[in-house]
């Protein structure tokens, strides 16, 4: 059994003139939750329907489990996948399709769906279309996990939801993947979310993967340096300067060590976040300063 839940190799996808992807390439282990994070038109949603086999890619390869999702009968039922707009028959109740689901799956919980949205106080007879907005998200993530999926693709699932119910959605989602292997794949905007949750991150940049591994091996690689005024590149110990602010006396950079403290006294060190990360790697716009020719993505 592969230890790689999903990769891509130069993966790229064009609408007409324009490329949502293009030499996309990552690797994401199996048993992780993996936060996607990137601005507007940056690729997730493609790259999500890329893994699901819901497009073709126009260039490289994607795989689920070392095999090409599209039109595969054997890794298909290995994703479950919750689109954007949760879209659900608004006319079925939940108990219909908790039993649709069954007559489309070949491995299917009803057992677990029906446990998990009487435990969330949802109403089994009532139209999902006249469901409030958490509701229908958390009744599509009990029917995504009644496939008893590998992989668990989820795209912006909570973006259209008031705080409280994202947080019940993402105590759901531990819920449900602390009971199972599955690996998760959770694009989102909402770096707090993600990090309350997440343990791998992928930041999609202009159709590229810009940065991508483990959330506390990257937070250990990052730091951000407050020091005189002065030429960054004289800074030794830093692989990348990936932002820099600066001032008539004082520079402000966020940069990625190579691998050991930075030595220089000139320099305060200070720890980063998980969104201290993300939004310097997005201002940056995919061209942080190289210090050592090594590559952006982990």
């Amino acid at each position: 059994m592969t230890d790689t839940a999903l990769e891509t190799n130069a993966l790229g996808k064009r609408y007409g003139r324009t490329w949502a992807l293009q030499e996309c390439s990552l690797h994401l282990p199996a048993g992780r939750i993996a936060g996607l994070v990137g601005p507007n038109g940056a690729g997730k949603s493609t790259l999500l329907h890329l893994a699901v086999g819901l497009l073709r890619p126009d260039a490289g390869e994607v795989r689920v489990f070392g095999r090409d999702p599209r039109n595969n009968t054997e890794v298909l039922p290995e994703i479950g996948f919750v689109a954007q707009d949760t879209p659900l028959y608004r006319d079925f109740t939940a108990a219909d399709l908790i039993t649709l689901g069954g007559k489309l799956n070949r491995r299917w919980d009803a057992a677990f769906a029906r446990e998990r949205i009487a435990q969330l106080d949802i109403p089994f007879k009532k139209p999902v279309g006249k469901l409030s907005g958490g509701q229908r998200a958390q009744v599509a993530l009990a029917l995504a996990m009644a496939k008893r999926p590998r992989l668990l693709l989820l795209d912006e699932p909570v973006a259209a939801l008031d705080p409280l119910a994202r947080r019940e959605f993402m105590q759901a989602l531990m819920g449900v993947v602390s009971e199972s292997d599955t690996t998760v794949l959770l694009s989102s905007h909402l770096v707090a979310d993600l990090e309350r949750v997440c343990d791998y991150l992928i930041v999609l940049q202009k159709a590229h993967v810009q940065l991508a591994g483990p959330i506390d091996d990257l937070l250990d690689e990052h730091r951000t340096l407050v020091g005189p005024r002065a030429d960054a590149d004289s800074v030794s110990g830093v692989a990348q300067i990936i932002s820099a602010s600066h001032t008539d006396r004082q520079s402000t950079l966020l940069v990625r060590t190579q691998g050991s403290p930075v030595d220089d006294l000139a320099w305060t060190q200070h720890e980063v976040t998980l969104e201290d990360v993300v939004l310097a790697y997005l201002h940056a716009g995919g061209t942080p300063t190289a210090r050592t020719g090594s590559e952006v993505t982990a």
